[in-house]
């Protein structure tokens, strides 16, 4: 398992072929997946082992990915501590009370391992199939599950969530540590379980400023981060988040050693930013999986050629695969990009 593409490159090791996975690559394009899927509500899905199993491992068949990313949801936790929430197809996740007051933290109690005991048997039951191929355990980071439990549901613009952090910073604070307590113990459980890195998501992050995401969100999400490194300090950490260009350096310094770039910035260019300390992941636009295959090798080719300049890179898509996305795109740039040779220098 240490020599895994993957593995290597988290570790800045420069392994000899680029390693490729794609957030949401079990999931919503893959047919065999709608099929075991069908009639079953999502949160469901993700508590049951054999099931979580199987649709974990479908684009490992399917594709050839150097990474299995452990089948699960961000709200998972939240839903486990006995948050009242579903999913709901075509909305995302929608919370019955939305957090308003500081009595409404008394209603989000710490995460036990004993909550989460189908979590623990889903990742030894994937590591036992996966042999030598990695699996990437993961968990949302404060600020999105705050975002949700605060508005309610989606939300364009975050309006209630900033209000909140702006208006009572103390009760913010305190609603962020005990979010960082509960992320942080489901991925503990997963790394205890045997998963080979984790994912930190931070999907909406990218609404604040860099300074206020120093002020009133880094600190809940290095105290997750710093949770996984406390367990097991060989055990590689990504941290990710949507339109975060800004934020891309104070992201690392949370506590990655992985730090997933969005589409939106060159990946050359967000080596800079990051710094030559940790490793890159990323970062092909998710709609360039339509495209023509000769345009979509010209990108691939492109992301690759410019992650040399990191000291390591896992490559990924800028975001998750889309819904009616072809299979047959997703398995060529797994291809393309296996078959890559960089240019002499």
């Amino acid at each position: 398992m240490n020599d895994a593409l993957l593995l290597s490159a988290a570790r800045r090791r420069q392994p000899p072929v680029t390693p490729v996975w794609f957030m949401r690559q079990a999931g919503r394009s893959l047919p065999e997946y709608l099929k075991v899927r069908e009639g079953i509500p999502m949160l469901e899905s993700c508590r049951r082992p054999e099931l979580v199993t199987e649709i974990t491992l479908q684009p490992v068949r399917r594709y050839g990915v150097d990474a299995a990313i452990f089948f699960s949801d961000i709200v998972v936790p939240l839903k486990a501590v006995g948050v009242g929430l579903d999913i709901k197809p075509g909305v995302g996740p929608v919370i019955e009370q939305p957090f308003r007051t500081r009595a409404d933290l008394e209603r989000i109690p710490e995460l036990h391992p004993g909550m989460i005991d189908d979590i623990a048997e889903s990742v030894r039951l994937l590591t036992a199939e996966l042999g030598a191929t990695p699996l990437i355990g993961f968990a949302g980071a404060p600020f999105t599950l705050a975002s949700y439990l605060v508005e309610g549901g989606p939300s364009r613009d975050l309006a209630k969530t900033k209000a909140l952090m702006y208006s009572d910073p103390q009760l913010w604070a305190d609603l962020l540590a005990r979010l960082a307590q509960i992320s942080g113990e489901f991925l503990r459980v997963q790394v205890a379980a045997g998963v080979s890195a984790v994912q930190l998501f931070d999907s909406w992050v990218g609404a604040l400023p860099l300074a206020d995401y120093l002020a009133q969100v880094q600190p809940a999400s290095a105290s997750v981060l710093s949770a996984v490194r406390e367990l097991d300090p060989g055990v590689p950490r990504i941290h990710f988040g949507v339109q975060t260009g800004e934020l891309l350096g104070a992201i690392g310094e949370a506590g990655a050693d992985v730090v997933g770039v969005d589409f939106r910035v060159p990946l050359d260019e967000a080596v800079t930013r990051i710094g030559p300390d940790r490793a890159v992941q990323g970062n092909l636009d998710p709609a360039l999986l339509f495209a023509p295959r000769e345009v979509l090798r010209e990108r691939v080719h492109a992301i690759l050629e410019a992650g040399r300049a990191a000291p390591g890179h896992i490559f990924n898509l800028g975001h998750g695969v889309m819904p009616g996305t072809d299979p047959d795109a997703v398995k060529f740039v797994v291809d393309t990009v296996h078959a890559w040779k960089p240019a002499r220098t």
